[in-house]
């Protein structure tokens, strides 16, 4: 079979499986809007029961773990392995969307915010029965967060006007915050993890911390304060948790927590496999996909789970043009650096032909980073850019790009066919599917495309490491306030994924974000707050550094025998009270 009837039936397949799907499970006459999509939580109305212990919960990681150190982690394939390990000092409550005490019980300020002091629970431990101290604090951010030796993602966020706060000790149990200047998110950016000081601080001195607790390294020793321990990686195959039996959290009848002994976390690439697993109850959890929800629907009563809705998703998907002028050819720099180019891209993307194909209709469209679900940045008024092939050739012809030897394809002024090699994870199909429809798109622009699917770690090593790669199409995660955001928008940011690390903003634009985000860290009036984000994000939006394309609704298939269990598009509320039913010993007895 020859290449181009291969890709054409890939592009076929691709596109028209939901379609085909629904041939056979064939959704209700009736509009998606009509009916109610899957069950909707209400917080307001939470009422948890008494737990009991033991029990496992399986779940499904789409690929390995690149590495068990957060502070270096850029993925989620990381933090959704070792995450539960570790604690902040404050965490976000997402009934309330507001910080609330971790490892901080509580804390108070002063000198109008410029000092603030926070008291430390006693009696926690590590993993290894060390007590966890002030002294642990004042480790992970001045040796290992501030360390100028050490780039990472949360020294981005505490950037104040380019200073950094001093952290201190006042006592075993006290830690002191001084700062530069008044810097409204702290408390929301102090849920960075706290590592223990005995076991890194000789690592930190022999200058190895980069190379420190990675993915060969022994479970065992990853030492955490958090409600699960890591005991087991089989690399390709799982990850094995048990219950941190002394962990501080207790339920509202004095039980310890958590009550389920046991996560086996399996490693699954393809979401198919992961569906397959879940409908022969292998899985207690499956994140549906707009193509499964019509089988899954029909047969959540027998198979004895729920589906919950979470609404639309609070990110999108979205294309990435490299602009790092160190790493590409300068025809291609000069050209993906082009607003108008990035314009024309925009343009060709097909975001409700993709919602309708890729998300069986359950998402809309969205052309910025500030999806419908983030109703407090959320802004009608932020800059569109509508599917219309003949706006992208009038924009992509206003450059110099034209087809100048009549092969079919658009050249530069100076020669060069304009040909992009693309790339996504594959072990994601939705992005598969969506670069197969941008591939085809593009080529009716004359813009020819070289689509290559890789493995996600692969794809995350050339995107923020190498920066060997033209364009991606790959998400990012959200965080409740913007500041979280800090490392990507930022120029100088780790995760400014189109030109990272700029020592000082490559374009007037990225200027003027630089310029809203420090204001907006520094601004205490809530309201004035808001607004500085929505100019930021609207500039943002403007430029289109980042092409966004849909938020699919987050659908989420449970088992029933998973109790107290209340998700929401932040996350789960209270995930350590969650208990499975008919399994572990009798109620109340706490351990």
């Amino acid at each position: 079979m020859g290449l181009y009837l291969r890709a054409f039936l890939f592009l076929v397949f691709t596109v028209s499986l939901p379609f085909i799907f629904n041939l056979f499970y064939p959704l209700p006459k009736k509009k998606f809007k009509e009916y109610q999509i899957g069950k909707k939580v209400d917080l307001s109305k939470v009422s948890f029961q008494r737990g009991t212990y033991g029990g496992t919960l399986y779940s499904a990681l789409s690929s390995d773990p690149k590495t068990f150190n957060l502070v270096l982690a850029h993925e989620t394939s990381s933090t959704d392995a070792v995450g539960e390990l570790f604690e902040g000092l404050t965490e976000v409550d997402v009934k309330t969307l507001k910080p609330s005490p971790s490892l901080a019980k509580s804390w108070e300020f002063k000198d109008n915010g410029l000092k603030w002091i926070f008291h430390l629970r006693k009696g926690v431990k590590w993993f290894d029965g060390k007590e966890f101290t002030a002294d642990d604090v004042v480790f992970t951010y001045n040796e290992i967060y501030f360390n100028p030796k050490i780039p990472n993602s949360t020294k981005d966020s505490f950037l104040i006007g380019g200073k950094l706060p001093t952290v201190k000790k006042l006592d075993k149990y006290t830690v002191e915050f001084d700062l530069p200047s008044p810097f409204a998110p702290l408390l929301y950016s102090l849920g960075a993890p706290i590592f223990p000081k005995h076991i890194l601080e000789k690592v930190i001195k022999e200058g190895k911390f980069m190379e420190f607790w990675n993915v060969s390294t022994p479970p065992s020793k990853l030492i955490g304060t958090g409600p699960y321990m890591l005991v087991k990686y089989e690399p390709g195959q799982y990850l094995v948790y048990k219950r941190n039996p002394y962990y501080w959290k207790k339920s509202p009848w004095g039980d310890r927590l958590p009550y389920v002994e046991k996560k086996v976390k399996y490693i699954l690439p393809d979401v198919n496999t992961q569906l397959l697993k879940f409908k022969s109850g292998e899985l207690d959890f499956y994140s549906v996909r707009g193509e499964d929800y019509p089988q899954l629907k029909r047969g959540e009563k027998k198979g004895n789970y729920t589906i919950y809705n979470l609404g639309p998703s609070l990110t999108a998907d979205f294309i990435c043009f490299n602009q790092n002028p160190k790493a590409l050819p300068k025809w291609k720099y000069k050209l993906f650096s082009n607003r108008k180019f990035r314009w024309a891209i925009s343009h060709a993307v097909d975001r409700k032909g993709i919602v309708l194909t890729v998300y069986n209709g359950l998402g809309e469209p969205v052309y910025g980073p500030v999806t419908p679900a983030n109703k407090l940045y959320w802004d009608k008024n932020y800059p569109k850019f509508p599917y219309n092939l003949k706006e992208a050739k009038k924009l992509l012809k206003s450059i110099g790009l034209k087809d100048r030897n009549g092969d079919g394809w658009l050249e530069t002024p100076d020669g060069h066919t304009v040909e992009i090699n693309l790339l996504t994870n594959s072990n994601n199909p939705l992005r598969v599917q969506i670069g197969a429809i941008l591939k085809y798109d593009l080529k009716k622009l004359g813009i020819k495309v070289n689509f290559q699917p890789l493995d996600f770690n692969t794809l995350v090593e050339k995107l923020l490491n190498t920066h060997d790669f033209d364009a991606v199409i790959i998400g990012l995660t959200s965080s409740v306030d913007p500041n979280g955001g800090r490392n990507v928008w930022m120029s100088s940011g780790q995760l400014h994924m189109w030109n990272p690390n700029q020592k000082k903003p490559a374009t007037p634009w990225e200027a003027e974000v630089d310029k809203l985000f420090e204001e907006g860290a520094r601004t205490l009036d809530f309201k004035k707050r808001v607004e500085i984000y929505k100019k930021a994000f609207y500039i943002i939006t403007y430029e289109q550094p980042l092409i966004y394309i849909a938020a699919p609704l987050v659908l989420e298939a449970v088992r029933n025998r998973v109790k107290n269990y209340y998700p929401t598009v932040w996350g789960v509320y209270k995930p350590e009270m969650l208990f499975l039913k008919g399994e572990g010993k009798a109620e109340g007895k706490s351990k």
